[in-house]
């Protein structure tokens, strides 16, 4: 699996960004056509010596990176990635790589 983690950094005004997000971006990023599947996470708390506080994680998942790079190309994709720049004013960091699962022991 091949993932794009779009990490937004704590808005002016968080009220408006959710508003924004879920009422406007949602529905355009949407329209993304081949995405495998798409997370949201909304931080509560942070730890560590980032100098920006995370505020939203959002994680797309694709099949692999080819397949990432023609998601994003599309006109679906420039227009979700167009779009940002409307509400994300806490900042915005894009984080490309492929997934790896690690078996857990019982």
């Amino acid at each position: 699996m091949y993932r794009c983690n779009v990490l937004y950094g704590k808005p002016e005004d968080p009220s408006a960004f959710d508003d924004y997000y879920r009422d406007v971006h949602i529905p355009i990023a949407s329209q993304m056509h081949g995405l495998a599947g798409w997370n949201l996470t909304w931080i509560d708390s942070q730890d560590g010596e980032l100098e920006t506080s995370i505020y939203l994680v959002a994680d797309l998942c694709a099949t692999d990176r080819k397949s990432m790079d023609g998601i994003l190309a599309s006109p679906e994709g420039q227009a979700a990635a167009a779009d940002v720049t409307n509400f994300a004013t806490g900042g915005v960091t894009f984080i490309f790589g492929d997934e790896e699962t690690v078996p857990l022991h019982e």
